[in-house]
This record gives C-alpha cells, structure tokens and sequence, in this order.
C-alpha cells in the first residue's frame, strides 16, 4: 500500500446521511474534520452536520470512490449501514488510505451465507440453514436476502405453502439472488456492540430488542440497557463470532437470539456501529463514545483499549412510529426533551414525507434516547416522553 499524506484538517468520507449515521456525524463535527456526508436522499437529515454534501448513494461504489479520489480523504467510514461496509474498505484500498479491516473481512461481514460458513468453521451455535427445497424444512422458519440488513427481504413463513412466496421476495431483495432459510429460534433477542483493538475484544454494551408498549405509537421497538439475559457465554459467543470473521480492529454490532435451552445462536456479525443509535446510548449509559472510536479507526489515528464505568443504572433508545399517511405537521418534541432522563430526541422525517408501511424500521420517524435507575425505569421515561409527541397525518388515499 502506497504511503498516504494525510490532509490538514483530515477529510473524513461517511457514506450514508440518514438516521442511523446520524451520531457518528453529530461526533464528527465536532472534531476538527472535514465531513463529507453521501447519500441518494436530499433531505437526509445528517447533512446538516456535514462540511460537504455529494446526493451520491452510498451503495454506488463507483460514484463513492470517484468522489473519494477527487477530494483525496483521508478515511472512509460506513456506520449502521451493512453494504457500505464492503464498499469503504475497497475504496479505501484501492486509494490506499487506513482501515480498520480489509477487503476479505469486508466481504465476510457483508454476506450471511459467508458467515455462516465461518461460523461452522469456528464450530459456533448458530441457527441451521436449508436449502429452499429441502423436504425437512422446520415451520415456522425465517426466509431472508443473505445480502441485506434489517428485514428487507425478510418473512417468518409459518407453513409451507408460504414457502415460495418468501423465497421470491428474498431472491428479489437480494443483491446477488438466492434466498436463505433458516430455523427459527423463538427467544429473546440481543445485541452486543463491542470494540476491537488489535485483536481484543472488548464489550461496552449488551442491550435487548424490546417491542415496548408506547400509547401514542402503539408498540414500538426499543434497544434496552442493561440486557436482561446478557451471560458470559453470551459475550464469548459474539466475541467468537468477531474473530471468525477476522475482525481484528474496530466496532462490531453481533446479534443474537437465545434458545429455549438458554444456549445463544449467533444470528449474524457487522463490522460497523449499529444502525439504532447504539453508540449514542453506550455514550449516555458507560461514557464510552463508540462513535469517537469508530472515527479514530477510519482514520487510522491510535485507539486504546476501552474504558468504562457506568454512568447511569439504566438506558434505552425507543424509536417513534408514524401512523400511515403522508406527514402534515410534527408537535410536542420540546415538550417530549424536557422530560425526565429525557437525554435527547431525534426527528428524522420532515412535513411531505409520506409513510407506507413496507418493511420494520420504514415506519421510524423518529427517537428517544433516555435514561433511569435501572432498566424499566429508563423504558418508562421513554415513554412517557413518547406520549407528547404527535406526528399529525393526511391519511393515504385507498
């Protein structure tokens, strides 16, 4: 690799402006750093921390790179975004400019079915995978695009004669074709965000996946602190996972789901912050500013082993959903940040955006980061904010 002269101020290349690179960009601005923020939508609400704005998406790797090279960055950075990670890490070699992993790794943390290769390697419990056709196919089992993050292209097929259908709308969300099927482990759901620095892991945070109870909302999907099932064969098997994928530097985002013997299934590992705002909530819980880390990785700046010590006893991040329609008028947010253990409220949709409910996560408009005493107390003051702020809607017409 050709020796980089870094740029005074550095430019910092994130990829991606929306709400789950939001944090890293609030982070970023406030160092001494040139931004320079990509994404395909123009009202991507981190633009507004961004010293440059390119309406670029962050999935065209052509276009990033083109840019990349025209203002000679000094780093790249994909935070909460799966796709972009691969892309970042190429780019970067191909410029020859610092990353915390390499193109191979890169390629792992991107694609399940890669992983899950790994992952028997390394002979770790995870879920068992089928062919599409496979006459012993379990049910109710899981139907994903083995190139996509979140749900997109993802079904809980209860029956076989669901079977098709899920496998053809996996194939057709997936980049690359194919569908990938899995058991179902019907237990609870963790994630631990940890950080790696020269190949010790260490684990800042395990938080919970909740489905909260929010009277203005309905229910809606939480990331609690401290996990109520977090064990430490728990961590050992997500620290397993990072290192199978050689993961040796930088964040990692594992997921994991516990079965009815209490045992812990790797889901799948990202070599990237979390897309819920899980660096902002390790911030407010331990004082460990993940996204800082991440930025010092990209960078290639000298990062020490993580430090912490809890700061409060409880922390949650409660996302806000939009009922269907297109968005009038957004009220009670002041109102909604001056709560108790309120630390902040994010919005990210602005009046003309018009919410149809296609996939989980498409619905969110906004967050609540807050936090307690514990736990439950932390959901609690979530909610009770949550229940100020009105999002007022024309309905679709049928």
């Amino acid at each position: 690799m050709a020796e980089h002269r870094r740029s005074q101020p550095a430019r910092l290349l994130v990829l991606g402006a929306g709400a789950a690179q939001l944090g890293l960009l609030e982070a970023a601005a406030a160092r001494d750093l040139q931004v320079i923020a990509v994404d395909g939508d123009p009202a991507a609400p981190g633009f507004a921390y961004a010293t440059e704005r390119a309406l670029i998406s962050s999935e065209d790797e052509q276009g990033v790179e083109r840019l990349a090279r025209a203002r000679s960055v000094d780093g790249l950075i994909s935070p909460g975004a799966d796709w972009p990670v691969g892309i970042a890490a190429r780019v970067a070699q191909h410029l020859g400019v610092p990353h915390p992993i390499d193109r191979a790794t890169a390629v792992l943390a991107t694609t399940k079915t890669r992983q899950r290769e790994r992952f028997a390697a390394a002979g770790l419990l995870q879920p068992q995978t089928f062919s599409t056709t496979d006459p012993e196919i379990p049910f109710p089992c899981v139907v994903k695009a083995p190139d996509r993050q979140g749900q997109r292209g993802l079904t809980l097929v209860y029956e076989r004669s669901g079977l098709a259908a899920a496998v053809e709308a996996a194939t057709a969300e997936s980049r690359g074709g194919g569908a990938l099927v899995e058991e179902l482990i019907d237990g609870p759901e963790l994630t631990v965000n940890a950080v790696s620095v020269d190949g010790v892991f260490t684990r800042p945070t395990a938080t919970d996946r909740l489905l909260a109870e929010a009277p203005a909302f309905g229910v809606a999907l939480a990331h609690a602190w401290p996990s109520a099932h977090e064990t430490g064969p728990v961590i050992e098997a997500a620290r397993a996972a990072v290192e199978a994928l050689g993961i040796a530097n930088g964040p990692s985002y594992t997921q994991l789901r516990l079965g009815s013997d209490g045992r812990a299934y790797v889901v799948e590992v990202a070599a990237r912050l979390g897309g819920g705002h899980d660096a902002e909530l390790c911030h407010a819980a331990l004082g460990v500013d993940l996204n800082d880390l991440a930025i010092s990785f990209a960078l290639g700046d000298p990062c020490d082993a993580v430090s912490q010590a809890a700061c409060v006893g409880g922390a949650c991040v409660l996302f806000l959903v939009a009922p269907e329609g297109v968005l009038r008028a957004i009220e009670g947010v002041e109102e909604a940040g001056e709560r108790d253990g309120v630390e902040w409220v994010r919005i990210y949709r602005q009046p003309g955006w018009e919410f149809v409910p296609l996939r989980r996560g498409a619905d969110r408009a906004g967050a609540i980061l807050a936090t307690g005493a514990d736990c439950e107390d932390a959901l609690a003051r979530a909610r009770r904010a949550a229940e100020t702020v009105r999002f007022l809607v024309d309905a679709t017409p049928a």
